[in-house]
């Protein structure tokens, strides 16, 4: 498994398994044939409702904790010093392990929902800080904060954030951000790599796809990593999660990535940090 360096100088898998809505037994067995299909990174959020399962399925799978690298969120609501130290606790106790490889950020506060965001974050981010210097958290990040919410974030920080975990797929990939991102030396990190489906009936990506003798789904997935961006595609499909890692013995050419990079916008989920819980239509 290819891996990137964070900021930290800790290793991380380039693919990860998500677990977005995969609950209770459906939850465990994803976990389960995810790691036995040689999936290392397994990504949850306390928002998910399934980090028990998501422990349990760790658990289950007889794997070493060691070789299992652990993502999960603090939510949006009722962001602050006290709530993340009290909310991590919690996500720590349900999924059964020690200590968190990875811990976000899940939506940064913004104006509408808070009266000082700037200040929240920064009170935020400053418990887990603390949670990583106690050895609680290996490396600490966000997810999906604007060039903005970072540019605030890092007045304050004594941990510059190691990743930030973004909306990226064909169709919408966030050049400015993420270009604003590895200048900071901030991994990105891809959510909805498939743009919730809408990418299997695009005609450039379909002729991709037969000309590598490949699946749609394995070519958006490959554009994301050669764009060094980590990607973490979920599914409860035993087969599925076996395609989704099998992406080392190709490579798209310098064209082909141009043809995806320019695609025009597809799927875009129409959530933005500026202004949850609404979307954009």
């Amino acid at each position: 498994m290819e891996e990137l360096i964070l900021n930290d100088a800790t290793k991380i898998p380039i693919i990860g398994f998500g677990t977005y809505k995969s609950l209770e037994q459906e939850g465990i067995d994803a976990v389960k044939i995810a790691l036995s299909k040689g999936y290392t990174l397994i990504d949850t959020a306390s928002i998910y409702g399934n980090e028990e399962a998501v422990g349990k399925g760790i658990k289950a799978s007889g794997v070493a904790r060691e070789d299992v690298f652990v993502t999960t969120k603090k939510w949006r609501e009722n962001l602050g010093y006290e709530s993340t130290k009290k909310e991590f606790e919690a996500s720590l106790k349900k999924l059964q392990l020690d200590y968190i490889d990875l811990y976000l950020i899940h939506w940064p506060a913004n104006a509408k929902n808070y009266k000082n965001w700037q200040k929240t974050n920064a009170d935020t981010w400053r418990a887990m800080e603390e949670l990583q210097a106690e050895g609680k958290i290996k490396s600490i990040g966000v997810s999906n904060f604007f060039q903005e919410h970072l540019e605030a974030l890092l007045k304050t920080a004594k941990v510059i954030p190691s990743i930030n975990q973004i909306e990226f797929h064909p169709g919408y990939w966030q050049q400015e951000l993420v270009q604003f991102c590895k200048s900071k030396n901030i991994v990105v990190e891809s959510w909805s790599p498939l743009a919730r489906g809408k990418v299997f009936s695009n005609k450039i990506l379909k002729a991709i796809a037969k000309k590598h003798q490949k699946s749609v789904s394995q070519i958006c997935l490959r554009w994301i990593i050669q764009h060094n961006v980590i990607v973490i595609p979920k599914s409860t499909s035993p087969k599925r999660i076996e395609e989704n890692i099998s992406l080392f013995d190709f490579e798209l050419t310098t064209s082909e990535m141009k043809q995806i990079n320019d695609l025009p916008e597809i799927g875009f989920s129409g959530e933005l940090p500026n202004i949850w819980p609404d979307r954009v239509k």
